[in-house]
């Protein structure tokens, strides 16, 4: 069999393999990207009907393209970036074979490089960027049995509210997918109940500036000074309805019931932790936090944004958060569907080398491999809290790219 052979194998073609493939161009590293379905496919098929992206169109895009058709200020919709995408990728030629699926990459043995086997043949590259992004493998917690009288799915096949069981909705997790499909099910008339854990929920926009500008203005997209955050807590934010600020008061007002993190079931009954009022105070905290700091950032510098009182009110406490409810009996709820809205797990099991901690995570420092040879991309926190939006990975890829040409230089080296 015939052995194709590259500099650099760029594994996934999404947001980060595109970002990659931009740069290694650049720098005229050759390169491949393998895509095991289709560009940009999660945008495309692992979204919910109206999803949108987290971040205006004038922010969250690559700096070389823009949404041409998109006003600057407004959240392009899932199929409008699947679209971004292809056109970037078709921009700057990237070199993409689609339908790929690769299922090895291991060091070979007595010479540099790795052997990476695929659906569609071997081949073997000095450098393997891991660029399949966080949305690998939907998460589940073990809580309700499959045998259970009620139908379960992850955010990531729900499509729309005609796609579910009627009857009464759990949704599982309270960050950007959880908050609006809750709030989406609530308008399409469906009884909802919103289990709400520990979040990070800052303002949509405050002073006529979105939260993306006052991540950058505050110098909070690169964490010089931010307050330490905790890992793994949902950020509640979305772009959903031309962009507002997660309220989950205002949720509950509308319809949605507020329960505390799913703790348990048993004998058809769910079971809810006593948290739900210290993780909405919480959240709370880290809203007013940004408006304190942004009203500090405009009289320090001086700026004419007019004040917006309205954003410091909030809604009166509904009956859910006064009397938080802990138990819920499905059928006396009429609980037909759970959601779960609780994120996705890595699956790295087609790299086998030494590039992973004892629990199985990428071992790295800003995308470089604890393994030479071996890069990560697009991973949440990858450099910082940039790195899971569009805006960031971009740039994580350029220093990736740079540190290969680092590489490739030590490989070429002579003594003269």
């Amino acid at each position: 069999m015939a052995v194709e052979t590259t500099d650099t194998l760029v594994v996934g073609a999404g947001q980060s393999g595109i970002a990659m493939s931009e740069h290694l161009s650049a720098l005229k590293i050759p390169h491949i990207v393998l895509e095991r379905s289709r560009i940009a496919e999660n945008w495309s098929s692992m979204r919910w009907d109206s999803l949108v992206a987290n971040g205006p169109a004038w922010h969250d895009r690559f700096p070389n393209l823009t949404f041409e058709d998109v006003h600057p200020d407004a959240f392009p919709a899932k199929d409008r970036v699947a679209r971004y995408f292809n056109d970037y990728a078709a921009m700057i030629k990237a070199p993409i074979r689609t339908g790929v699926e690769v299922r090895r990459v291991k060091h070979n043995q007595g010479r540099p490089g790795y052997t990476v086997t695929t659906s569609d043949g071997v081949y073997e590259a000095r450098r393997v960027v891991a660029a399949t992004g966080p949305f690998q493998v939907p998460s589940f917690p073990d809580i309700v049995p499959a045998e259970a009288e009620v139908d379960q799915l992850h955010s990531s096949t729900y499509k729309n509210p005609g796609q579910l069981a009627d009857g009464a909705v759990l949704v599982v997790g309270c960050g950007a997918s959880g908050s609006q499909i809750a709030e989406e099910l609530c308008k399409a008339g469906r009884d909802v109940y919103l289990s709400v854990g520990e979040h990070y929920r800052p303002p949509r926009a405050y002073r006529q500036r979105d939260y993306c500008w006052w991540l950058g203005a505050l110098g909070l997209w690169d964490e010089v000074k931010s307050k330490r955050k905790k890992r793994h807590v949902a950020f509640a934010v979305s772009g959903y309805e031309g962009g507002r600020t997660v309220d989950f008061r205002r949720l509950a007002h509308l319809g949605v019931t507020l329960v505390g993190v799913t703790r348990d079931y048993a004998d058809g009954t769910l079971h809810f932790a006593d948290d739900l009022v210290r993780n909405i105070a919480e959240g709370d905290e880290a809203y007013f936090d940004v408006l304190r700091d942004a009203d500090a950032y405009i009289a320090r510098k001086g700026l004419d944004l007019p004040p917006e009182p309205e954003a410091w009110q909030r809604y009166e406490d509904p009956d859910c958060l006064k009397q938080p409810i802990l138990s819920l009996d499905l059928k006396t709820s009429g609980i037909r569907t759970i959601l779960w809205a609780t994120g996705f797990k890595y699956d790295f099991s087609w790299l086998d080398v030494d590039a992973f901690d004892e629990q199985g995570l990428p071992l790295h420092k800003r995308g470089v491999s604890a393994e030479n040879g071996i890069y990560f991309l697009g991973l949440p926190d990858l450099t910082n809290r940039a790195s899971a939006f569009i805006y960031g990975c971009w740039q994580d890829a350029k220093h990736i790219a740079d540190h290969i040409v680092i590489q490739r230089n030590y490989d070429a080296y002579t003594r003269a």
